[in-house]
């Protein structure tokens, strides 16, 4: 069996509503999804974590390298494609890409064994996993208080164990939103809080302490992702557990961190992190430092799979008659084609997903989704 193409498909759509968080601002939806296709037929599919048409580009220089190769090959691959742009950065783009090529990768493994990834990791400790909702982004004219207390409160009615908020904009003002959230959602629900990166240190500082009461399960990415040393001193100057990991791609981003104990929760994401052949080691490199890991889900179905598959196979941590089982990141924002790309919905059931088991990542793409959702360049 050999690679004979190697193929991406940007997906778009103009928001009804446009989204913040306190680093970024969404008027569109796009993702890029990689699709390798074999001389027998198999078709692998993968997505890449960031900006869609940058990771196409970089998922072109790298097809170069793909020809002709032996699919199953997936170590000396994925070494021999971060090898070849190694000089022009080990992080970011080079590494996105990657994982969206890695993840078809092992996609078409798992097809050419008759098997789900998650076998083929070592196997499946579970067959589903509880879903957290992310959501509460702000949007412009409306009252943000308001307006994200009633969307966490149709969380609850959904049956989410779990809620993620957005944070990182104004102290005074997130703390109004944590406080209306906890108290739309009532004091048994688990209540994240994320601040993509937009505090400095005063700051976090004095949320972390300030919003400790309202029974916060962890702070996400309070500084920026670079100040490991910031990091390292928020976890020390404030009560609630830290969170991060979305941004530190690859296993040599990681390591710093988590040799220094600077979060609690790491938070790898399975499209950005180097796809799965890195992300078992990264959690190897949590386990080995007794740091938990959540991972960070953001994307289309292909993401929700490729995570799916990996929670499966990941162990329990530390191993014991009741374990700390993992939880999904359930993005909640409007994105149509999320779930239309696929023939059967990867939806959740009063808060709870079950994971595919079907070859490789178990499901099956939608073309015609594809085609509706294509970028079309003006």
């Amino acid at each position: 069996m050999k690679v004979v193409a190697i193929n991406t498909h940007i997906l778009d759509y103009q928001l009804d509503t446009a989204f913040e968080s306190a680093s970024m601002h969404f008027s569109r939806r796009q993702h890029c999804l990689v699709e390798i296709v074999c001389d027998d037929g198999t078709i692998g599919w993968g997505e890449c974590l960031g900006p869609a048409k940058p990771n196409a580009a970089i998922v072109e220089v790298y097809a170069q390298s793909l020809i002709g190769e032996d699919p199953l090959q997936t170590e000396k691959i994925w070494l021999t494609l971060y090898n070849r742009l190694r000089d022009q950065g080990q992080r970011g783009l080079t590494v996105t890409a990657l994982s969206g090529i890695d993840i078809a990768l092992w996609d078409i493994k798992g097809k050419h064994f008759g098997v789900p990834i998650s076998t083929l990791l070592g196997g499946r400790f579970r067959e589903s996993v509880r879903a957290y909702a992310t959501g509460s982004f702000a949007r412009a004219g409306v009252d943000r208080v308001t307006d994200i207390a009633a969307e966490v409160a149709g969380y609850r009615r959904e049956g989410f164990h779990a809620v993620k908020i957005k944070i990182g904009f104004d102290v005074e003002e997130d703390l109004a939103v944590i406080a209306a959230v906890r108290d739309a959602i009532g004091p048994d629900m688990r209540m994240m809080i994320d601040a993509n990166h937009g505090y400095d240190y005063l700051e976090a500082i004095e949320l972390g302490h300030r919003a400790s009461p309202y029974g916060i399960d962890w702070f996400e990415e309070p500084v920026l992702p670079e100040q490991i040393s910031t990091y390292e001193a928020v976890r020390a100057g404030q009560p609630i557990p830290v969170a991060s990991g979305e941004n530190w791609h690859g296993r040599y981003a990681m390591q710093e961190p988590l040799a220094r104990r600077v979060v609690d929760i790491v938070q790898p994401d399975i499209c950005g992190v180097g796809g799965f052949s890195e992300m078992r080691r990264v959690a190897d490199m949590a386990a080995m430092h007794g740091v938990r890991l959540v991972p960070h889900v953001w994307g289309t179905a292909v993401c929700l799979a490729a995570s799916l598959q990996f929670m499966a196979a990941l162990p329990p941590n530390p191993p014991r008659r009741k374990p700390i089982e993992p939880i999904m990141e359930f993005d909640r924002t409007e994105n149509p084609f999320r779930q239309a790309i696929v023939q059967t919905p990867l939806e959740h059931h009063k808060g709870v997903m079950t994971i595919p088991d079907g070859p490789g990542l178990g499901i099956e793409i939608n073309r015609d989704a594809l085609s509706t959702y294509a970028l079309r360049e003006k």
